[in-house]
């Protein structure tokens, strides 16, 4: 899994390049909305929601592999309004589970 690349596909706003690295039926929280959502054209539409509204950039710091096989990253995540202001500046942690080379699920930590 290259998630330099997933994360740099998230903050250029390259849907297509960041859903190709998912599964058809990915597991994906909505921040936003406090749920879950299923399968890409359910993110696609969440993302778009999103970014109509904010402007959020991630930056992965550092990956731990857990013992039950996921990954842990560390981001950095800076969420600004569309008008620029700075509303959030801190770091959260994103877990996936990969089968396939393709992410299955993410929640965040």
């Amino acid at each position: 899994m290259n998630f330099p690349s997933l994360y740099a596909a998230f903050n250029s706003r390259e849907i297509n390049k960041a859903l190709d690295l998912m599964h058809s039926d990915v597991e994906w929280p909505n921040v936003m909305e406090g749920k879950m959502l299923t399968g890409k054209e359910a993110i696609r539409d969440y993302w778009t929601r999103q970014w109509q509204a904010l402007n959020p950039t991630v930056v992965p710091e550092d990956i731990e592999v857990l013992k039950d096989g996921r990954l842990k990253i560390k981001v950095r995540q800076v969420v600004r309004d569309m008008q620029g202001k700075l509303l959030a500046d801190g770091y959260v942690y994103h877990v996936y589970t990969i089968k396939d080379g393709l992410i299955v699920k993410m929640e965040v930590d």
